[in-house]
């Protein structure tokens, strides 16, 4: 979860920190921290597909901007379109088999028979390849730069996206779960052709999380390494707090989806994060834990219907998709 992530980090990067370093960037220097050459040729390769009745699986890998290639699932409806587009994000819980891009497979092909291309990503941390950093120091810096190449290959798979003749530019979505909701918070201020944001079980706002004064950990932590080494922190890695965007959600709609069993994120922390989001934007709290339930996924699943202007869910379908664990 993105609060233990975010303990271990700051205990590694803080010695980083100097007394006395600049304020925040100005938000326009801290989009930059997200830029690309969008000239760059993706160079897809496709490496198998799949039928799931009219409904087609592809799966394929395409050039990551900050090295390396994405793999991804791109979920395709019959016929010609033009259809609405939605990128997903998996958590990164451990131990769960579906911390990766198959998280909302099942989710994506029954989005697909009501008119929606799926693209899902596999985040940097469970790529082919991918070795975690053992030094301290090193490992802050990989997990932050991590977070950075997971929103850069969204953006480039936008690109991806909206060269193929079918997609409908103007109906784009996120979908983002804990670590990618993270990394969608930010996405909502950097990026503006994605018009709705559903973000699940997701933390907006690192600093004020450290600073809580209910939280008692954080507060042994504040003790241990002292208050002004941490604030100098988080102006060296502002661009990777996402309060320093969320507030520049607007035009594009949001939901936020938190469960009222989780341990992680309080109620009251989440109410936090939703006054944080420009409008338009609606919250929901569900009998849950940290993977949330079906019932979040019927009321995101509508929600996206609404927003991308889709047919109809199969509701049945949608309902033998199996609980997250």
């Amino acid at each position: 979860m993105r609060s233990i992530w975010l303990l271990s980090f700051l205990l590694a990067v803080v010695v980083l920190a100097t007394p006395g370093q600049a304020q925040v960037p100005q938000f326009e220097d801290l989009t930059r921290q997200f830029d690309y050459d969008a000239k760059v040729p993706l160079e897809v390769q496709q490496v198998g597909q799949e039928r799931r009745g009219a409904v087609t699986v592809i799966d394929l890998t395409y050039t990551s901007p900050r090295g390396g290639r994405v793999p991804a699932y791109l979920v395709v409806p019959p016929g010609r379109g033009p259809f609405a587009a939605i990128l997903f994000g998996h958590w990164m819980m451990e131990g769960s088999p579906l911390k990766n891009r198959g998280e909302f497979l099942e989710e994506a092909v029954v989005l697909a028979r009501s008119g929606a291309v799926s693209l899902l990503i596999d985040a940097p941390y469970v790529r082919p390849g991918f070795e975690k950093e053992k030094d301290e120091l090193r490992l802050a810096t990989q997990s932050a730069e991590v977070s950075r190449q997971q929103l850069i290959d969204f953006r480039r798979g936008i690109d991806l996206l909206t060269a193929r003749p079918d997609i409908d530019p103007k109906r784009i979505a996120y979908i983002g779960h804990s670590f990618d909701a993270h990394v969608g918070g930010i996405l909502s201020g950097v990026e503006k052709r994605i018009g709705s944001f559903g973000l699940m079980a997701g933390g907006f706002a690192d600093e004020e999380y450290v600073f809580d004064p209910e939280n008692a950990e954080m507060r042994k932590l504040r003790e241990r390494i002292g208050e002004n080494q941490i604030r100098d922190y988080f102006r060296m890695y502002a661009w990777d707090d996402p309060i320093h965007f969320v507030g520049h959600s607007r035009p594009a709609a949001v939901l936020l989806q938190f469960g009222r069993q989780d341990k992680a994120i309080t109620e009251k922390m989440a109410r936090r994060y939703y006054e944080l989001f420009a409008e338009p934007k609606q919250i929901g709290f569900y009998d849950s834990g940290h993977a949330l339930d079906a019932e979040a996924r019927r009321d995101r699943t509508q929600w996206l219907v609404k927003r991308l202007s889709l047919k109809p869910i199969d509701k049945a379908a949608l309902a033998r998709i199996p609980e997250l664990k």
